[in-house]
């Protein structure tokens, strides 16, 4: 049996959001869904075709709003991290892959 080692240093939040994944090791976007954030990372999911692996730099597009990127003055806020972590348990259940990013 596995332990798991609780790391986190910030509070998550849950947010369901649609997000959008550069990875520069496949020269392209994927779009995904954001399932919690903190100052620190983010855990969101793509479909389970995506290369992404553990130590891949990306860089995740989180949309925004008209009314708040007018406010904002930004259609999108843009965010780069390492990925620390790819959980392919639920990939036959719902065909996506887990993804835990610790931003820059």
């Amino acid at each position: 049996m596995d332990t798991l080692v609780e790391q986190r240093r910030e509070n998550r939040t849950d947010l369901s959001w649609p997000v959008s994944v550069w990875l520069p090791e496949a020269n392209r976007f994927f779009n995904g869904k954001s399932s919690n954030i903190s100052k620190t990372g983010v855990l969101f999911t793509v479909p389970l075709t995506v290369p992404v692996r553990k130590g891949n730099i990306v860089e995740i597009n989180f949309p925004r709003t008209s009314a708040l990127a007018e406010q904002k003055g930004q259609y999108a806020r843009i965010k780069s991290g390492k990925v620390v972590r790819v959980n392919r348990e639920n990939m036959v259940k719902d065909a996506s892959i887990g993804v835990a990013v610790q931003f820059d």
